[in-house]
């Protein structure tokens, strides 16, 4: 790194915590501004979709928007709050307009799959979910007011409340993982997934019939046919929310 930029990344970074929502949309006088966060951020979040998270910088979202890279710090001053603009952006994406059905499992559960939606459309979006920093942008708290707001008839403390909306976001961002990493994988090989799981079954098979599993064998032999993804995602937040409603959960 050359002395300009480590000086560049210096002033960009202030000493103290910030907030990205609480600075105008761009510091200092002169001009109007040439762009503005919902531009850079849409410019981030293209080449985030194309490219992955990673190729995100600074200066690939300035030629991107048509501005210098220092120009870019003006309006971004750090890139952990371009980050946060991005989530802020998809975000927006949530559809929040229809009213609540009463049935607070099935209303959780639309939102718990909208979350699985965004999170494929944009499959660089678990690894900044991750961080409870970006989890009150303008768009997020309009989600977690209206996920709260299903929860109202239920009779638990608000911090439990807040919790059940940890769990769910945890299990989403789990799931959607998971499924990024298998369909990742099966783009990357040289067969089909189809050929892979009949060679990995016949060694499975062959294994258990050693009867060194014998377990594992007895659970297999009972287990059902896996079904698609669609229903598995359901079944697992249904079960976390019936475990949630066992624990104390009343309807009010």
């Amino acid at each position: 790194m050359t002395a300009s930029r480590r000086a560049a990344d210096g002033a960009a970074r202030s000493a103290t915590p910030e907030v990205i929502w609480t600075r105008p949309e761009r510091a200092g006088r002169g001009p109007r501004p040439a762009h503005s966060r919902t531009r850079i951020a849409e410019a981030a979040v293209r080449i985030a979709d194309a490219d992955g998270l990673d190729a995100v910088s600074m200066r690939r979202v300035a030629a991107e928007i048509g501005s210098g890279t220092m120009s870019l710090y003006n309006y971004v001053p750090r890139k952990e709050d371009l980050h946060e603009l991005m989530v802020d952006a998809v975000s927006a994406e949530y559809d929040l307009s229809g009213a609540l059905s009463g049935d607070w499992r099935a209303d959780v559960l639309g939102l718990a799959e909208q979350s699985r939606d965004l999170m494929r459309r944009h499959p660089w979006l678990p690894r900044l979910t991750a961080s409870a920093a970006y989890g009150f942008t303008p768009h997020t708290m309009r989600y977690l007011d209206r996920f709260l707001a299903a929860l109202a008839g239920v009779d638990l403390a608000p911090g439990t409340k807040m919790e059940l909306v940890a769990m769910v976001t945890a299990s989403v961002t789990s799931y959607v993982t998971f499924e990024i990493a298998l369909a990742e994988r099966a783009r990357a090989l040289p067969w089909s997934e189809a050929e892979e799981q009949a060679v990995r079954g016949s060694y499975l098979a062959g294994q258990l019939a050693t009867g060194e599993y014998p377990h594992l064998a007895g659970v297999l032999a009972e287990a059902a046919e896996p079904g698609d993804h669609e229903e598995a995602f359901r079944r697992m937040l249904g079960r976390v929310l019936d475990g949630f409603a066992a624990s104390g959960g009343r309807t009010g």
